[in-house]
């Protein structure tokens, strides 16, 4: 019974510790939003919040970027030695004109934007959450997006285009920004 009691106890720390974690990220200054620190720790919460299908849980565990971005360096310094459940986390490059895109996340950096409707229909048949840093792309396909509004990083979600691409998201990271579609 006391183990129950202890494991239950360091769960619920746990999950209010990364709750913590996200949610200083999301609220911090204009400042730091520049800083893609705040988003490799964003995407990187994102692997406890979201269900990727039973078929998908072998091998590494892929976050792609999609274009030149200092948040290459960032992810990667951050995922070093890290893994979603069995999985090492491996952060890759993809041309925004490959012919696949085999990532469990998929950022498409704001520079490749207008690439993002093509990088969605390529990738419309796989559990790839697609993640992106601009206004208006939900629309386009996007599954999450990181927006400034004011001086505050924002979250917007595609419900839909989550669900469709078979994914499952936490009700608990819905509740840290607005539900688009």
């Amino acid at each position: 019974m006391r183990n129950i009691y202890r494991y239950s106890i360091y769960k619920g720390a746990k999950y209010y510790i990364c709750l913590f974690l996200v949610l200083a990220a999301f609220y911090g200054k204009a400042a730091d939003l520049n800083n893609y620190k705040v988003h490799a720790n964003i995407i990187y919460r994102f692997t406890k919040y979201i269900d990727w299908p039973d078929n998908t849980q072998s091998g590494e565990f892929v976050i792609g970027i999609v274009g030149e971005s200092p948040l290459f360096l960032e992810l990667s310094a951050l995922t070093r030695g890290k893994k979603v459940g069995n999985q090492q986390i491996v952060v890759k490059y993809f041309s925004p004109d490959a012919s696949s895109y085999n990532a469990h996340i998929l950022f498409v950096s704001e520079s490749q934007s207008g690439s993002l409707k093509k990088i969605a229909g390529v990738t419309q048949e796989h559990p790839t959450l697609i993640v992106s840093e601009r206004n208006n792309l939900i629309n386009k396909g996007s599954c999450i997006n990181l927006i400034v509004i004011g001086e505050q990083l924002k979250l917007e979600f595609g419900k839909s285009n989550i669900e469709r691409r078979n994914l499952k998201v936490a009700s608990e990271l819905l509740k840290l920004g607005a539900v688009v579609n």
